[in-house]
């Protein structure tokens, strides 16, 4: 027991620095593997989680085929541009946020309208920022904006339009599944620090000041929940144009709805086909850029991101570190069925509060949690089956040990109550004594392998006999045995499978003896002797224990043999043994009797009968009489 306290106690002790590990290793940015399960999950959950109406605080004015078709040519011509701006400025929009790049020179015109119209309203414009490869890098710098997404540069628009509205970096941050799952706040250079889109148009929509703090962005008083690395989460409300989108052509044709654009958040962006500015997300394979952004912009201002901040990884560390933990518990508590079934239900439990917890606002990261749960539970119960076989063939070897001393009835009692007869019970029970004669002689004068074959074949012929009929042998007493039929209970049929198992004995022991050579079958005989009624049986031993019955039955039985050799017979009966049998004869077998017999140890007299085998070996040497 205190070995394998020790090896589980090892056990969740490796599991809990597994789990350590695998969380560090993730947070220090290795395991990227585990990004693609977490997105691929992340899906998941949004799709459980369903359809979602958004806050209405932004509209999208998007640029589609439609306007592309009206126009001819993509992109939209800068004077077209600024008729879209200028008409959505009348209808007086919180902020107008353009989610296109105007980094090129376009006819001088149609620049100078655009830059004229840019000044007439809150404008915010989207700048890009160009990084050395296709994925971001972060810089091994210190401080609290080593973390920033490091840019080469940033992709600004033209001066012209920048001097009339403010600037954001409008990247976003991709999986390896391609979906965005979160947006970068911040950006940097070596030497610069850039809001990003959404953030510039959210803190201009809600006018409040924005402060970085070493871990956390603050809009005023309101604290914005961003990760590790300044990126907000992003959960999507449903498929494409979930969140309110018009049409551009609609200000073409002058059939604007003034009060989707009024006191609200408009960002004006490409959604033509083709464009590739298109993502996939959980509830579409291709989503406008535009409406992600959107997105990211209804989160900052409704207040309604998901968050995962400090605590929340916090939790996740104690998470991918506890679960393991108690799930090793659970199956060392329980090595069976119980303690699969109660790691199965954690696990469900688990993954329904991740999902409870996503649902309400909360990403707990389910992918790191899973790496650091599942190889080392699948390594401890692979271990527990292993050893679990290994228990069940020790125990089966011990149980085949026990079944040479203990009859399988008496040992599955025994299993199911260890106390039985740790007091003596009085109970009707029946008794078989068998031995042979001649043996001692015998054993003088052959050889002593030989006589250890014969005694073993005289065993091997009682056992056999005594499992048929259900007796037990309490014990083999050299060269004869006892059988009681009682235990582990008294039965009804006691007597009746006795009387059967004497009557197997007489007839196997005549044959057993007339197959030996007839140096050593010449010198053989047998005795039997059976009763019925009350005995002792108990316990004998303290350390080494054994089962036995004791009494006055268990005495006139072992007496019956001196009876039947008296008598030249072979197996004697007590009246008591026939009644309680409710014996009706037996086919080529004879009964005489009565005979009133003195029986040695106990006064009074002993109504005997003998019991003859017509058609066994010796049946010519006997003479029977039947006694109706």
């Amino acid at each position: 027991m205190r070995s394998r306290r020790v090896q589980i106690l090892v056990a969740l002790v490796l599991t809990a620095l597994w789990g350590a590990g695998i969380y560090a290793a993730h947070a220090n940015g290795h395991l990227r593997f585990l990004d693609r399960l977490e997105a691929t999950l992340t899906d998941w959950r949004t799709q459980a989680r369903g359809v979602q109406r958004p806050p209405d605080v932004v509209t999208i004015v998007a640029i589609d085929d439609t306007v592309v078709k009206r126009g001819g040519s993509y992109p939209l011509p800068r004077a077209d541009l600024a008729r879209v701006v200028d008409t959505i400025v009348q209808f007086k929009p919180k902020v107008v946020a353009i989610d296109l790049l105007l980094v090129d020179r376009s006819a001088a015109i149609g620049d100078a309208t655009l830059a004229n119209t840019l000044a007439t309203g809150p404008m915010v414009l989207a700048a890009a920022a160009i990084f050395p490869s296709a994925s971001e890098t972060v810089a091994p710098s210190e401080g609290p904006l080593a973390v920033l997404p490091e840019a080469e540069r940033f992709l600004q628009p033209l001066p012209a339009f920048a001097d009339h509205a403010e600037v954001g970096v409008v990247n976003v941050a991709t999986g390896q599944s391609g979906s965005p799952l979160a947006v970068p706040m911040l950006f940097r250079t070596r030497d610069k620090v850039e809001l990003s889109f959404p953030l510039r148009v959210a803190a201009r929509a809600l006018d409040q000041p924005l402060t970085v703090a070493p871990d956390r962005l603050m809009l005023g008083n309101r604290a914005v929940p961003t990760d590790s690395d300044f990126a907000l989460p992003i959960t999507y409300y449903g498929p494409r144009r979930t969140i309110r989108t018009v049409s551009a052509q609609s200000i073409f044709d002058g059939t604007l709805d003034r009060a989707a654009i009024e006191n609200r958040i408009v960002v004006i962006g490409a959604s033509v086909a083709g464009g590739g500015d298109f993502y996939p997300t959980p509830f579409d394979s291709l989503m406008p850029g535009v409406e992600v952004i959107s997105t990211a912009i209804t989160h900052l201002v409704a207040g309604d991101a998901v968050v995962r901040d400090r605590r929340v990884r916090i939790a996740d560390a104690l998470s991918a570190t506890l679960l393991p933990m108690l799930l090793v518990g659970l199956l060392a508590w329980r090595r069976s069925a119980l303690g699969i079934m109660a790691a199965a239900a954690m696990m469900i439990a688990w993954a329904g509060l991740n999902l409870f917890a996503f649902t309400h606002g909360v990403w707990l990261n389910a992918a790191t949690t899973l790496a650091a749960a599942v190889p080392p539970v699948t390594v401890f119960a692979g271990v527990q089956l292993w050893a679990g076989g290994r228990r069940t063939q020790y125990f089966a070897a011990k149980s085949r040990s026990l079944a040479q001393f203990q009859a399988p009835a008496l040992q599955e009692w025994l299993a199911r109550d260890p106390d039985f007869l740790s007091k003596p019970v009085r109970q009707d029970a029946a008794v078989v004594f068998v031995d042979l004669s001649g043996f001692t002689g015998l054993s003088e004068r052959i050889d002593p392998d030989e006589l250890r074959d014969l005694l073993k074949a005289f065993h091997a012929l009682i056992d056999k006999a005594a499992i048929d009929c259900g007796g037990m042998i309490t014990g083999f007493l050299g060269d004869g045995a006892m059988i009681l039929f009682g235990l582990p209970r008294a039965m009804p049929d006691d007597a009746a499978r006795a009387l059967k198992c004497a009557i197997d004995l007489h007839r196997g022991l005549e044959r057993w003896i007339a197959s030996l050579p007839p140096a050593v079958a010449g010198q053989l005989g047998f005795k039997i002797g059976a009763h019925c009624g009350p005995i002792v049986a108990s316990r004998l031993g303290e350390s080494h224990q054994h089962i036995t019955a004791t009494g006055d039955t268990v005495n006139v039985a072992s007496r019956l043999m001196e009876v039947a050799a008296q008598n030249d017979a072979r197996l004697a009966l007590s009246d008591t043994m026939l009644d309680a049998a409710d014996f009706q004869g037996a086919p080529d077998g004879v009964l005489s009797g009565p005979l009133l017999a003195h029986v040695r140890g106990r006064s009074g007299v002993v109504t005997v009968w003998f019991w003859r085998d017509q058609s066994g070996p010796g049946h010519d040497a006997a003479k029977a009489e039947m006694i109706g």
